[in-house]
């Protein structure tokens, strides 16, 4: 027998066990019918002894073809042959020499370029399996080396199905070669123990050192629908059904072979108990075929009332096997409209639910009507719990997810203070347990240090009205091109005049501008030039293209045009959004140095406050040396948002600028949880001080001039006393030295503050990490962005 790989053993067919088995029966046998077949079959392989011998090469098994037939009519009844799909073949080799019907008529349905092999199917460890089966059937030992192997052979419609194997070895003997080496034992022991060594298990059974004498049969079973729920239960475990892209595509191949449709599609609906209605599931890969592009619908309106009772009350499976007929009785209600849309002609509503709760609905449709029915729709009995268990899990990470954002973007307890709010919380519920009263106390942390600071937006107003400005006159002038237009067609006095109103606020706009005006030129255009539009429309056809371009510079129901003011609103969000994530990482890095509360918060830029102190961290002692560390990890932090925003200036069509400042107090105040405001503010008149320089430190002046201390391409330092200026001078010499601050150092006094005097600062230049290692200031920053 040719052999492509090594085995341990030669490979001969032979049907001498068979001969053996028919001996033995004969013995027995009483019927005179039968025993008579069994002398004829003894006789024929006596008058064939090549059959008992052994047959050798491929060519010897095809011309004894018949022969081989006559000896297996037995084993391969012709009344079975249709529907048994089993084979005789050659262990580990693709030679299959005797067939049922049925297994000839898959190959054959598979293709010509199917080669019939398993899956996962690996040459290596056949060598290893063919020496433990020499193990087991001449050695007696009982290594259990059994595997499922499965088949995986498409259908003459292209579907692929799943077949388990099972093999029959009854008429197999092995016998070992003059080559053959005895073992022991220890070798087997050692054999075992090393099942991946395969060139020491050759070394033990050497190629061809024994003999294979016989046939195997094969057996296959069709486990399709078993394999495609094993399938779709680990992919529903593993994976999100709302945000996993590759979902929709696997689950598509399941349905498509458990129904054997191949043009079959599925989608989901969600349900909402709350609002008695229709949602869709928030995945663009998954349709809603009840919905369709409608993202969430009153049940009533969206299926007939049978249609709901169905699904929402019995829980039971709703199938449309002709969806023509179901629209024509519905009045085209929504699902058969979306569905007819789709060219879908029949289809099965399946209610994922459990205990009556229903959670949603998965719609399997197909092209033809009748190919989706009352009958095959069962094959979703074994599927639902999986979806329903899919569905249920994405429902809870949804409101997890809610939750997380609520709690990130409204009414976060930092975690440096959770503790302190679950001990009240604790507190209240242990009264509660015992029906007594509770009464919350205030949360208030004493004798804490703040840390203030934020990266602002420079002259972020001015900028916003320079692009309102630039909207206003843009559309005016739009305007007015189209008045010009019209008195060139047909000229009237009220063109003129409403040219000569354009004007007026065109001039008003490059003097000043002002809130009032811009009330007063939509005023303007809403009351004035509407009405002469409208009459220019049904008057002068020729200009629709300009009064349509117009129109369609408007977003709905506004009367100006806001393109530039929305692009710059949208560029400081993204910048503040950037910002704000970035603070947020770095602001995790700090909680390692020591726990301590912190918020921030977007204005025309990114503040934030730090408080710290005992007792805000319950278990962690606190030292002065880790409110330094905090107060260096601050300045240095502000460094990277600086460079961050100039990093998305480069790409901004809108060119910003921004500034920064720290407040750094030397005494301690106390912060004091309001429950009405849901945040943390400082607590008492004396302490009230650091809230008024904090809120206008930024538009503080230095003294005597009209220069704000704030400015671009600095960090300003603000503080009270000369402690605080030495120890910030360490800071910044620190930085210096790491290239990250600059050398120019300025020290300065500044004017009151909202009654608040005294007040001192050191301003000192950021540097730039620019696509380059080398750091440059912020004037060479300015001249690489406006290049």
């Amino acid at each position: 027998m040719k052999q492509n790989y090594d085995y341990p053993f030669t490979i001969s067919v032979s049907f001498e066990k068979v001969v053996a088995l028919y001996e033995e029966r004969l013995k027995t046998e009483q019927n005179s019918i039968s025993k008579a077949y069994i002398k004829s079959i003894l006789e024929y392989a006596e008058n064939n002894p090549k059959l008992t011998e052994g047959l050798t090469t491929e060519a010897e098994i095809e011309n004894h073809k018949d022969s081989i037939k006559i000896m297996l009519d037995d084993i391969f009844p012709n009344m079975l042959s249709s529907n048994e799909i089993k084979a005789a073949s050659i262990p580990f080799k693709t030679f299959i020499f005797n067939q049922s019907e049925r297994f000839a008529e898959i190959l054959e349905d598979a293709g010509p370029d199917f080669k019939f092999e398993p899956r996962d199917f690996n040459h290596e460890y056949d060598y290893l399996y063919a020496c433990v089966i020499i193990l087991n059937n001449y050695y007696g030992y009982k290594i259990d080396f059994f595997r499922p192997i499965y088949y995986d052979i498409p259908n003459k419609n292209g579907v692929v199905k799943t077949y388990r194997l099972f093999i029959n070895a009854d008429f197999v003997e092995i016998e070992p070669t003059e080559l053959a080496i005895d073992l022991s034992d220890e070798i087997v022991d050692l054999l075992i123990s090393k099942p991946d060594d395969i060139e020491l298990w050759k070394t033990f059974f050497p190629k061809n050192s024994w003999k294979f004498k016989g046939f195997t049969l094969l057996n296959l079973t069709d486990i399709t629908v078993d394999e495609q729920i094993s399938k779709l239960k680990s992919i529903l475990i593993n994976k999100n059904l709302g945000t996993d892209k590759l979902i929709p595509e696997q689950l598509t191949s399941v349905f498509r072979n458990i129904f054997k449709i191949q043009d079959l599609e599925f989608g989901f609906t969600l349900y909402n108990h709350d609002q008695k209605a229709f949602e869709i599931l928030k995945s663009k890969d998954i349709h809603s075929y009840i919905l369709g592009d409608i993202v969430t619908s009153d049940c009533n309106s969206s299926v007939c009332q049978g249609t709901l009772k169905t699904l929402v009350n019995d829980n039971e499976y709703f199938c449309i096997s002709d969806v023509e007929t179901y629209a024509k009785n519905t009045n085209n209600n929504q699902l058969s409209k979306n569905l007819l849309k789709h060219q879908f002609h029949s289809c099965i509503l399946a209610p994922v639910a459990k205990n009556g709760h229903l959670i949603g609905v998965l719609e399997i449709v197909a092209k033809q009507k009748n190919q989706l029915n009352q009958i095959n729709a069962i094959k979703l009995n074994d599927v639902l719990p999986y979806i329903y268990a899919a569905a249920e899990r994405n429902q809870i990470e949804a409101q997890n997810r809610m939750k997380a954002v609520i709690q990130s973007k409204y009414t976060s307890i930092h975690k440096s203070v959770e503790w302190r709010f679950e001990e009240e919380a604790s507190k209240f519920i242990d009264a509660e347990n015992k029906n007594k009263a509770h009464h919350f106390k205030p949360i208030v942390f004493e004798d804490i240090y703040p840390l203030y600071g934020q990266i602002d937006i420079v002259a972020s107003s001015e900028e916003r009205n320079k692009a309102i400005v630039l909207d206003l006159s843009e559309q005016l002038k739009v305007l007015r091109n189209i008045f010009n237009k019209a008195i060139k067609l047909k000229p009237l006095s009220i063109y003129e005049h409403s040219i000569f109103r354009i004007k007026q606020f065109l001039s008003l706009l490059e003097v000043n501008f002002t809130a009032d005006l811009e009330q007063n030129i939509k005023r303007l255009i809403q009351r004035e030039l509407n009405p002469v539009l409208s009459h220019i429309s049904d008057e002068l056809p020729q200009l629709k293209s300009n009064l349509d371009d117009y129109q369609s510079a408007l977003k709905q129901d506004q009367i100006l045009n806001y393109s530039h003011r929305d692009a710059y609103d949208d560029i400081v969000q993204k910048t503040n959004e950037k910002l704000a994530d970035q603070l947020d990482q770095l602001q995790e890095e700090a909680q390692v140095i020591y726990p301590h509360y912190f918020e921030r918060y977007k204005t025309d830029g990114v503040e934030h406050n730090l408080y710290i102190g005992q007792s805000i961290t319950k278990h962690k002692k606190f030292n002065l040396v880790l409110l330094q560390n905090l107060r260096l990890w601050q300045l240095e932090a502000l460094c990277k948002l600086e460079n961050t925003f100039y990093d998305l200036q480069q790409y901004a069509e809108i060119k910003l600028n921004a500034a920064s400042l720290i407040l750094a107090f030397n005494s301690t105040l106390s912060i004091r949880y309001r429950m009405d405001e849901k945040k943390f503010d400082v607590d008492g008149t004396y302490n009230a001080r650091y809230e008024v320089i904090k809120k206008r430190i930024d538009k503080a002046l230095i003294k005597d001039t009209q220069e704000r201390i704030t400015q671009k391409g600095k960090i300003a330092i603000i503080y009270t006393d000369d402690v605080i200026k030495h120890e910030y001078k360490k800071y910044i010499g620190y930085l210096q030295n790491k290239q990250i601050l600059g050398d120019k150092v300025e020290e300065f006094e500044l004017e009151k503050v909202q009654g608040v005097s005294g007040l001192k600062a050191i301003r000192v230049d950021v540097m730039y990490k620019f696509n380059q290692e080398k750091r440059i200031t912020y004037k060479d920053l300015i001249e690489i962005l406006h290049h």
